[in-house]
């Protein structure tokens, strides 16, 4: 099932990287950008959080946090955000409990195949809790750059 904008977001706590737990609950009053990425310290993962990292200033200056979750453990994202300088929280979901609950895992065609797997997905959540957007299969390569212009973010 696919979230829609206006859709409640579905709430969550999840490890992060740094041992601590994060809730989208305690997010509420301020936009959140959420993404999902297939796994971390792999090419394509790592431009697109590169690319969170580097437009953070600007974000947080439009009063926006940005959260990555991934099925990696809580381990390996503390070895991705240390390697990478990434200092958004990444979220562990390795029961994929919080993916299923966002339409993030299912079915997807890589090189002309079908496989199951993480769909690289973004979603920008409202103060009030609601998807504002809900952005499936999309590439790592441009994509904060496009969600920056979307949300008209110099």
């Amino acid at each position: 099932m696919k979230l829609e904008p206006g859709d409640a977001a579905p709430d969550f706590t999840l490890p992060a990287a740094d041992g601590t737990t994060v809730s989208l609950d305690t997010y509420r009053g301020r936009r959140v950008i959420l993404y999902f990425y297939p796994a971390a310290m792999t090419p394509g993962c790592t431009k697109q959080a590169c690319d969170f990292r580097d437009s953070l200033d600007s974000l947080a200056a439009a009063g926006i946090a940005v959260l990555g979750v991934s099925k990696d453990t809580p381990a390996k994202l503390a070895k991705f955000a240390e390697h990478d300088a990434l200092t958004f929280p990444l979220l562990s979901d390795p029961g994929l409990e919080v993916h299923n609950a966002y339409g993030v895992y299912g079915e997807k065609t890589m090189y002309g195949k079908t496989t199951l797997g993480v769909i690289r997905s973004t979603f920008v959540i409202d103060p009030d809790g609601k998807i504002e957007k809900s952005l499936y299969n999309v590439k790592a390569t441009g994509h904060v750059a496009r969600l920056r212009r979307e949300l008209g973010i110099d």
